[in-house]
């Protein structure tokens, strides 16, 4: 045996860097997460339900910062909650419905604060009546309600003007 083994060994070597493919399996899994949500964010930004609904809450946000009159407000958040409930629901079910029918419309699909005094008092201001004692917030307050919790049953067929839809030969239904 020879006494002097360690010189007969290769000279020392750093092994070759690591190639840049394929990526480690972390770097898979990342980029199937950004992929997803990217996917997700498309899906949840073109939904015309939740674009109107948006849509919707913004200019409710906008008519409470504006410093209207109780009787303005009143009269821009009846419009607003009409058209709202036009495009989910459709033309045959809210455009006939009025006042003690328009309120219980209201409250069965999500705000049911208006089924009581509080929706009798909107109404009322809204068509010019006196506003003693309507709460401003308290109508704001159920609006926003009725617009986050409203949707259309699925067996319901699908009526009204859907935002952004078009229609086969280019005309915006």
């Amino acid at each position: 045996m020879n006494s002097n083994w360690l010189d007969q060994l290769a000279p020392e070597h750093a092994p070759p860097p690591p190639g840049w493919w394929p990526p480690a399996p972390g770097w898979w899994v990342l980029a199937a997460l950004v992929l997803g949500a990217v996917i997700f964010a498309a899906l949840w930004w073109r939904d015309p339900r939740g674009r109107l609904r948006r849509a919707t809450l913004r200019e409710l946000r906008r008519t409470r910062a504006a410093d209207l009159t109780i009787g303005e407000s009143a009269q821009a958040i009846q419009n607003l909650l009409r058209r709202y409930a036009l495009a989910v629901f459709g033309a045959e079910t809210v455009a006939r419905l009025n006042g003690a029918p328009w309120l219980a419309f209201l409250a069965e699909h999500g705000a049911p604060a208006f089924a009581g005094p509080m929706g009798r008092s909107l109404l009322a201001v809204s068509y010019g009546g006196e506003a003693d004692g309507a709460d401003r917030e308290a109508w704001f307050t159920a609006a926003e309600r009725f617009v986050r919790r409203a949707k259309r049953n699925k067996a319901a067929p699908k009526r009204g003007r859907v935002v952004g839809k078009r229609h086969p030969r280019g005309r915006t239904a």
